[in-house]
């Protein structure tokens, strides 16, 4: 496939981020400490985490939306310094930029409240300005922190222009089968997972997540990655299937490690790794990011992921 780029079509949000010994549970509060705002959205953290992945020459461009503000222009300038093309981040007319507020206690488990603001401000109408960005490119990611119509409309836009489509149901919500169809590699965690099958739980072992991730590739995708944590992942294609058992890290902060993950398996692909290679850079720049705080900022270089997989070799 040779390096002929990666596009990401989703979400940036600035981060507010404090740490808290505990997460609350409903109705308290917590004091926290060591407040950050933080470069943020899925969108956003998919493309910064592959501009540092990708080899030289190979290009990642960021579809987006963000505000007349200067949280928006923060957002661009973290994405370019990340070696992202940010000429199609467009800037809404009616929204702000997208916030999201994080708390993250000491184990690195967190919760998320997004603020979506100029997100949303993308309608299915505007994808068909999309396809120069796809053209020529081989990889597009996407995720759910944008209207779900027009997710739906640039998947099926990417694939006519050949490339792989990566889909992060994240935030979990509904999906349909017509849209799941457009969807080349699904990547579901283990409550996203659950959720798209109208099921509730938390973990999953490996043995458990065989049959879930079987489940979800006979809904459309042609292969289905489930992220199973510090456990590694689960991946399928109907043919074969197999455990990818994860790196032993000392975790920190769990922000943007599916969001690392995705962006080092977009790259493997655009470089023409086999799918089995492809998951093991995503792995291993997945668990990099957790040793560290922060969405774009906790994202490794290639460098780095280079050095753990020499490990395995």
């Amino acid at each position: 496939m040779g390096n002929a780029g990666i596009v990401i079509c989703g979400s940036l949000n600035m981060d507010f981020v404090v740490s808290v010994a505990q997460l609350p549970a409903h109705g308290e509060t917590v004091l926290g400490r060591d407040f950050q705002m933080i470069p943020g959205g899925k969108g956003a953290n998919q493309a910064s985490a592959a501009g540092r992945l990708v080899a030289e020459g190979t290009r990642v461009r960021m579809i987006g939306r963000v505000g007349h503000d200067m949280f928006g222009d923060h957002l661009k300038a973290s994405l370019s310094a990340s070696g992202v093309d940010v000429s199609a981040v467009n800037h809404s007319r009616s929204q702000p930029t997208g916030v999201a507020l994080i708390a993250v206690e000491a184990s690195g488990q967190n919760t998320i409240v997004v603020a979506s603001g100029a997100n949303m401000d993308m309608p299915a109408a505007d994808v068909e300005a999309m396809r120069r960005v796809f053209r020529g490119s081989s990889v597009a990611l996407f995720q759910l922190e944008t209207p779900l119509e027009t997710v739906g409309a640039a998947l099926a836009m990417a694939r006519e222009e050949g490339l792989i489509t990566i889909l992060d149901p994240a935030p979990a919500q509904p999906l349909s089968d017509d849209l799941l169809a457009q969807v080349d590699i699904l990547t579901p965690n283990e409550m996203e997972a659950l959720g798209l099958l109208s099921r509730t739980g938390r973990r999953l072992t490996p043995d458990e997540a065989a049959p879930i991730a079987e489940e979800l590739r006979a809904r459309g995708p042609k292969r289905v990655i489930l992220k199973l944590g510090d456990q590694g992942c689960f991946a399928t294609d109907g043919i074969t299937a197999a455990h990818y058992p994860g790196f032993s890290v000392k975790a920190v902060d769990a922000t943007a490690a599916g969001d690392t993950f995705n962006a080092g398996l977009a790259v493997g692909l655009s470089e023409g790794l086999s799918f089995h290679d492809a998951i093991r850079m995503a792995n291993a720049a997945a668990a990099i990011s957790v040793t560290r705080r922060g969405a774009q900022s906790s994202a490794p270089s290639r460098a780095e992921v280079n050095t753990i997989l020499a490990g395995l070799n």
